[in-house]
Order: C-alpha cells, then sequence, then structure tokens
C-alpha cells in the first residue's frame, strides 16, 4: 500500500480516503458498517465526516452520521485509523446552509462547542484531523486560527484544516498562524474532478509551494461520472434524481451544478476514453483525481456497498501521461462544465 503525508503534518494517509455523507440518510446504519469494514479490509486508514452530515443537511438529522462512525470506530483499534472531520460552526451542532455572508459561526466559542459535540459522538478523546467546514466571511481569521490552535494545545486535535476555501483564505490563514505562532492548515478539501479542475487556477500553486495538502472530494462528480445519467433511463434512487425533487430550493441548484448539458456531454466524452482503455469509468476518475503531486487522499463515497469496488480499484492504477493528456483535451474542449 502507498502511503502519503499530509502537508508538513505527520498524518500518514493512504491515497485513497472514505466519505461518509450518506451515512444515516440514503445509506443505512448497517451498510454504513459494512461499507466502512470493506474499506477497513482493502487497507484504508483514513476515514471522514462532518458535524452536519449526513446530506442534504437537516436539522432532524445533524451529528447522525458522526454517531454512526463512533460506533464503528469502537469495533477498530483506534491507533489504526486517521479520522477527520469538519466544523460548521454553530454551537448546536446545526445551521442554515448556505455557509455565506457570515452565517457560519468561526469563532473560540462555536469551534470549542462544535469539538465537544463531535468527540462525544465519535467516542473518541481526539480528532486526528479538524477541518473548518466552510470559511468565515465576519469573525476575523486570528480569532478563528487561535480556537482551532488551542484544540492542538490541549490534545483534543492532532491537526487541522480547511475547507471550500479560496487561495487567498487558506493563504492569508496560514500566514496568521505563521506570525502568531499558531497551528497551520495542513490540508484543504475542496471539489476537484475531471470535470472541476480549477483547483489548477491558483489553489494548486499554493499547496506546492506551501507544502499543503488537497483533499479532494467528489473525485467521480457526484456521480455524474460514472455515466449513470448519460443513459436513456435514469435511477430513480440516484443522487441528483432525488436532488432535483428536493423541496429545497438551493438543494435542486446544487443538483444542476453537477448535473447539466455541458457535464453531460463532457462525460460523454470521458466514457470514451474509459472504453478506449479498458477502465471503470469510475475508477478512472477516482485514479484521476489522485494523480497529482499536492493531492495526499482522494476522498470517495458509496451509498451501497456495490458502488465501493470501482472507486478502490483505483488503489492500485497509476495513469499514465497519455490517458492524462487524453483527459486534459476534453476539459480544454469543455471549459468548467461544473461552472
Amino acid at each position: 500500500m502507498e502511503y502519503r503525508y499530509i502537508g508538513k503534518s505527520g498524518l500518514r494517509v493512504t491515497p485513497i480516503c472514505l466519505g461518509t455523507m450518506t451515512f444515516g440518510s440514503s445509506t443505512g446504519k448497517k451498510e454504513a458498517f459494512e461499507i466502512l469494514d470493506i474499506a477497513y479490509d482493502r487497507g484504508i486508514n483514513f476515514y471522514d465526516t462532518a458535524e452536519l452530515y449526513p446530506v442534504p443537511p437537516e436539522a432532524k438529522t445533524a451529528g447522525v452520521t458522526e454517531t454512526i462512525v463512533g460506533e464503528w470506530l469502537k469495533t477498530k483499534p483506534r491507533d489504526s485509523i486517521i479520522l477527520a472531520t469538519k466544523v460548521a460552526g454553530a454551537a448546536s451542532g446545526w445551521f442554515v446552509p448556505p455557509i455565506r455572508h457570515g452565517l457560519t459561526a468561526m469563532d473560540r466559542f462555536h469551534i470549542e462547542k462544535a469539538v465537544e459535540g463531535s468527540l462525544k459522538r465519535l467516542q473518541t478523546d481526539y480528532i486526528d484531523l479538524y477541518q473548518m467546514h466552510w470559511p468565515d466571511t465576519v469573525v476575523p481569521i486570528e480569532e478563528t486560527m487561535e480556537a482551532f490552535d488551542r484544540l492542538v494545545r490541549r490534545g483534543l486535535v492532532r491537526y487541522i484544516g480547511t475547507s471550500n476555501d479560496t487561495a487567498y483564505g487558506l493563504t492569508k490563514a496560514n500566514e496568521i498562524a505563521r506570525f502568531k505562532g499558531f497551528a497551520r492548515f495542513e490540508s484543504i478539501q475542496n471539489n476537484f474532478s475531471v470535470l472541476n479542475p480549477r483547483f489548477f487556477d491558483e489553489l494548486a500553486t499554493v499547496c506546492k509551494r506551501e507544502q499543503v495538502s488537497l483533499l479532494p472530494y467528489s473525485p467521480i462528480a457526484g456521480g455524474v461520472l460514472s455515466g449513470k445519467y448519460n443513459n436513456k433511463f435514469i435511477p430513480e434512487d440516484a443522487r441528483f434524481s432525488v436532488y432535483l425533487k428536493h423541496g429545497n430550493k438551493r438543494v435542486r441548484t446544487h443538483a444542476t451544478k453537477f448535473y447539466n448539458e455541458k457535464t453531460l456531454k463532457a462525460t460523454e466524452l470521458f466514457l470514451d476514453v474509459a472504453k478506449k482503455y479498458d477502465i471503470h469509468p469510475v475508477t478512472l476518475a477516482v485514479a484521476y483525481s489522485k494523480s497529482f503531486d499536492f493531492i495526499a487522499s482522494t476522498i470517495i463515497g458509496a451509498r451501497k456497498k456495490e458502488q465501493l469496488d470501482a472507486s478502490l480499484d483505483a488503489l492500485e492504477l497509476k495513469l499514465d501521461k497519455v490517458v492524462l493528456e487524453e483527459i486534459k483535451k476534453i476539459q480544454a474542449e469543455i471549459l468548467y462544465p461544473m461552472g
């Protein structure tokens, strides 16, 4: 098994991380345990969750995923697991997305309350990687970094990271950490895939120069790159089939970012590449997302255990330059299909 370090930290992780955001909604507890066990048996040591999960986020289910992961965690040696979770910023463990215009609250009080809740639900006394789920646009980043640093000094958190952040946000936070002597962000968890290569624009340079690792999520673009949305008959229980019928307008809008005319066209070309090289499209998409030197571990997910093997098969697949160039041509032909 190949291992990679996250940033400058001592976290040595597998190049694939198991995400858990469907556990407690579209994935029941029994199947979630089976998925976790399959990943563990395949050698995966890195698992990612969040206080607001499962998705789509709702007040009545927030925290359920951490509870499921915590129960499973008790069945394994704790030191065999690198555990990551994320703080959304509400002391109650709940907020109303999207996190914009100061609706998140990354202040001392909310961060300390959030970590207490996560530790309790996860049934552990420490978190290996604690991540800011979204940047705060109101609370000064100095206060946020000081609060995270306090958690590290108390031994509740080993390392910290950010998520859904910008080149400016990551750089600003880590420069403040350097100046103040605080723990810095060792990772950034952003959307990155064949259909969404925007990370190359600025953030990839920051990560390489500053030795911060990307932990890409949605490597198969929420299932779009599997090709199931390009079929004549789309599965009714598919993620975006459900989201497009959701009562929440924000959830429906989120679905159209992944599922639109441009993403389907780009996926069609991507499927041709997969067929040409006789690689399962999911395996190819995950292998692509772990192909770059600024990436530590790619976050995969599965609603059903049957979906897991194709993603995990990417552990043994290293794409050559010819395949990567063909994918690059698709990205040049259809620029930023996810907007």
